[in-house]
Parts: C-alpha cells; structure tokens; sequence
C-alpha cells in the first residue's frame, strides 16, 4: 500500500481555503497543525509551534529564499479571453526575454481551468501593449507549458527583468479553484523570501516554510537549530496532470554548503523546509557526498531508486495522491512512514494544500 491508495483523492473538505490567519481569527501563520513523522514511531499530530521542542540543538533547517512572484495575468489570444501564468525565465537579459508560460482559461468564478496550449506563432496581448508570443512547447510532447518571447513590456527593473517589473504592476498571485478569493501577495509569500538578484522568483509559494514567523524562527535559534539560505525558483505545477517537475533554476551558496557539511560531521541533522529545498540541496551533492556551491538548472527528481545523499528530514505539506512529491517523501522517510502519516492525516481531518497543514517526516529520531 502506499499514501496514494490511503488517500485516493483529497475530499473539498479537506482543502484549505484561505489562511489559517482567516480560518481561524486570532491565530498567526503558525497556528497550523503539525503531523510529525518520525522512523518507525507511530505518527503523532500536533501544533507546529512545538516544532522548537522536536528538533535539537545541532539541527539544520534548509530554507529555500525565493520570493512569490505576482504571475498571473489576464490576456487575450485572438478574441478569446486568457489567464496567463509566467512559470519561468530563461537565461539572458534585456529585450526579448524568453518565459515558459502556462495559457489557462477563466473560469467566471476568479479561477482557471486547463486548455490546449500553442499554437506557435499566437500572439497573447497584455494590458499596456505588452505581448507574448508562443514559440514551442518547452518540451517536446508537453503541451501544456510553452516558451514564449516577450515584447512591449517596458523598462526593466533592477533584476534586470522587465516581465517582472511589468507584473508587478499588473499580475497578481496564481490562484486554484481549491482556494476561496484572491488573496494578496503578502499571503504567498514566507517569512524567509528574499528579492532575487537573478530576475527570477517563484511562480508559485515555496509553501512549507509558509507557518514559520519571525518568533518561530527566534526560539528554534534559542534552541540551537541553525539555518542555511538555499534559492529555488519554482514553475508553475500541474494542477491537473501531476507532472514530474521541469528544470528550475537554484543556487547554493558557499556559505550554505558550508553549513550542511558542518552539520553533518557534526552528528547534526539536515532538515529541508519543502520539497524545493531538497531538489537545490541534492542538486549540489558531489560524488563524495557532499555538498558545493553549485547555481544553474536542475532537472533533478528524486525518487527512491535515486536516493537522497545529505538530506535526513523533510518539512512539507499535504499533497495530492497523483503528485510526484510524494516519490520525494517516500525517498526521505520510506513508503511505510508516508503511509501511516497519511492515513493519521485523514483520521486527524488535518488540511491540504498551500494554506493547509505540514508534515515533518525524518529518518531518524
């Protein structure tokens, strides 16, 4: 059995709608629950503010920086109507930037729904004259995703990104049909989200480190828990196909792999904050198993069969059956402890989704 067959699809009731500092007023970002599996323990469910007592003096959390970008528009491709989600920016500055773009159709409820992609050589117009035009899908056979050449967005901004400085003007947060109402960007984005110097930023929240708040964050240092700063810039997934993730682009820094090899000859732990964390991290890792400063693409997936080398925990949310991240979780923590977390999940009515619940799975104790 595996947490697809214990969780074969996530009831509406189970979807966290808004914030829990919405649901439940009175409650910050860290009032959200914490399912904690540990090795072969039993599962247990709890609130992620205990998250200081759990971890030990010693222990490493691996935050991913990456800023939420605004990157959903509106558009038009010929008389019909567009949502258009800015996944990702190709290498290269100046005029002419190149993005990976999602079309979506609207809904008429202030969300989208899938449609076909292309066709190449379509032109998507935008609100004060900017344009996209659809230049092939980003990789053969994948409809849904296209590369597509930016024009009449305007000036730059200081990343060197005119879509970027256009979006902010002009996008807001990408939205699913999960959700309640719009929210605003302040909502998707973390407590560690810093401004790329890249251009870059991520379509969508890096949303396991959404629960952490500046006092979190100050008692786990009181406690002896260190972090390393790692940057992943995350696409925009399927909401629908659950699809392998594409290549994103990452950096980690000399003084973060300085950390995480510390930590480890040390008797520590390293402990990913989402699952974009372990993807830069395990991007990193040299044959000899440890970590260098590396920056570029990673077409990273991690599955079982490939196995995580510095990674000994994870800190995640609740996702769906189809998606691939559960391979990740089961890489980390083994198929069994992912199973009984999510069936100890549906039993504890605990929630899904970017605004839901989280999941700390380690290895060992």
């Amino acid at each position: 059995m595996s947490a697809r067959a214990v969780v074969d699809r996530v009831p509406g009731e189970l979807s966290a709608r808004v914030p829990v500092e919405e649901r439940e007023p009175g409650r910050g970002r860290d009032g959200v629950r914490l399912l904690v599996s540990a090795g072969e323990r039993e599962p247990r469910v709890g609130w992620f503010t205990e998250l200081p007592g759990l971890l030990r003096a010693g222990d490493l959390l691996v935050v991913n920086t990456s800023a939420t970008l605004p990157a959903a528009a509106d558009g038009r491709l010929g008389g019909e109507p567009v949502v258009v989600h800015f996944s990702t920016r190709a290498d290269g500055t100046g005029p002419g930037e190149r993005w990976a773009v999602e079309l979506r159709s609207p809904d008429g409820r202030g969300t989208t729904g899938p449609r076909p992609g292309g066709p190449a050589g379509a032109v998507v117009t935008l609100a004060d004259g900017a344009r996209l035009e659809l230049v092939e899908p980003l990789a053969p056979g994948a409809e849904r995703l296209w590369w597509a050449r930016a024009g009449g967005f305007g000036a730059a901004d200081a990343s060197g990104s005119a879509v970027v400085a256009w979006l902010r003007r002009h996008g807001r947060p990408i939205r699913y049909a999960y959700t309640e109402r719009d929210q605003p960007l302040a909502a998707y984005r973390t407590v560690f989200a810093a401004a790329g110097e890249d251009g870059g930023g991520s379509a969508e929240m890096p949303s396991a480190g959404r629960p952490f708040t500046a006092r979190t964050v100050t008692e786990l240092v009181r406690a002896g828990v260190q972090f390393a700063p790692v940057t992943l810039h995350t696409g925009v997934a399927s909401a629908e196909a659950h699809e392998p993730p594409y290549p994103e682009r990452y950096a980690v820094s000399p003084h973060a792999a300085w950390l995480v090899n510390a930590v480890r000859a040390g008797g520590g732990r390293v402990i990913a904050v989402g699952t974009t964390a372990v993807r830069a991290l395990e991007s990193a890792v040299g044959p000899d198993g440890r970590v260098r400063a590396a920056s570029g693409w990673t077409g990273l997936v991690v599955t079982p069969e490939r196995g995580v080398r510095v990674v000994d925990g994870l800190l995640t949310g609740l996702h769906e059956p189809e998606a691939s991240h559960l391979l990740m979780l089961e890489t980390v923590a083994g198929a069994a402890a992912v199973e009984r977390g999510y069936a100890a999940a549906v039993r504890a009515r605990l929630l899904w989704h970017e605004f839901g619940d989280v999941h700390l799975l380690t290895r060992r104790g």
